[in-house]
């Protein structure tokens, strides 16, 4: 017996969040391009690999963008659970790049350290400012919906890593123009990347914890036994698997043990009620639950998984 409760969000929702992601990348674009020509202009170095680090975010955000189309096609024979879990490998591969990057830029600092060259820090500063105004807007545009869906989480981490490196690239330009401090630009770049790793590390872990279908954080599973075992027709609960199909979807698959042989009339209302204490308590939705009496003995190394 399953219970599934549907949480369908308005087609028009997504296509919110849709559109959404497709005006961020065409504004990073907009960004990488600037970015480029004032770089090669100016001679800075700070402002092509910023620019190199906004042309891998503009493929990261496009990707998602991409990928919360497709994670709306309905389930088919051989996709049965759909396509919820592209959000989660984009969001994946999006972290991993976003790690990529901030690493290279670890090298680029690392060579700038050693081998200063003059920069025309007005320009820079110029060209910085204006990438920060894009990245500041696009942070903005997708900061309602950051904590709603990984793969929009992602591309927002992006997103604020830009505008964390357009603020380095800023002060760099300024040190340059007026004061000729030519190692402060590599210093925050390093300084900024690290705070990007930090908080993108989450991201990684987290899609890596679903994919794996490790159990919710949030989930004791000693909690749902009690819970379970608390309904006075229900000996034990066992065998208890609890994962995520997407950030959002929980379910549940166990085997209750009865207390005694009832009809089949009564295991429906048993299961009910099952599903009703882990539905309310735990806020699983999808939940299979397989009932027999005494269908697992009472070996307890059985129980226990």
């Amino acid at each position: 017996m399953q219970k599934h409760d549907h949480h369908h969000h308005h087609h028009h929702h997504h296509d919110v969040k849709g559109k959404k992601l497709l005006w961020v990348t065409i504004l990073n674009l907009a960004i990488t391009v600037v970015q480029v020509v004032g770089g090669i202009v100016s001679n800075s170095l700070s402002l092509l690999s910023d620019a190199l680090h906004n042309l891998g975010d503009s493929s990261a955000i496009f990707i998602a963008f991409l990928a919360g189309k497709r994670s709306h096609k309905e389930a088919n024979e051989q996709k049965t659970f759909g396509y919820k879990r592209i959000e989660i490998l984009a969001a994946l591969f999006n972290g991993v790049v976003l790690i990529g990057i901030c690493l290279y830029l670890f090298i680029e600092a690392y060579e700038r350290f050693l081998h200063p060259e003059p920069i025309k820090g007005k320009i820079m500063f110029i060209v910085a400012s204006f990438g920060l105004l894009a990245n500041l807007i696009s942070v903005v545009v997708l900061n309602k919906d950051k904590n709603d869906n990984l793969n929009i989480r992602a591309a927002y981490l992006h997103l604020l890593g830009d505008t964390f490196s357009s603020v380095a690239v800023i002060v760099g330009g300024l040190a340059i123009w007026k004061f000729g401090v030519f190692w402060i630009d590599p210093l925050i770049t390093v300084l900024v990347g690290l705070y990007i790793i930090y908080h993108t590390w989450d991201v990684v872990k987290e899609t890596v914890d679903i994919l794996m279908q490790s159990t919710p954080a949030n989930i004791d599973l000693s909690k749902i036994k009690n819970e379970v075992e608390k309904i006075e027709e229900i000996d034990n609960i066992h065998h208890i698997h609890v994962w995520k199909l997407d950030d959002t979807q929980i379910h549940l698959e166990a085997h209750i043990n009865l207390a005694k042989n009832i009809t089949m009339q009564q295991l429906m209302e048993v299961r009910a009620q099952a599903e009703e204490v882990l539905h309310q308590k735990f806020g699983i939705a999808h939940i299979t639950l397989q009932a027999g009496y005494e269908c697992c003995g009472t070996n307890p190394d059985l129980l226990a998984h």
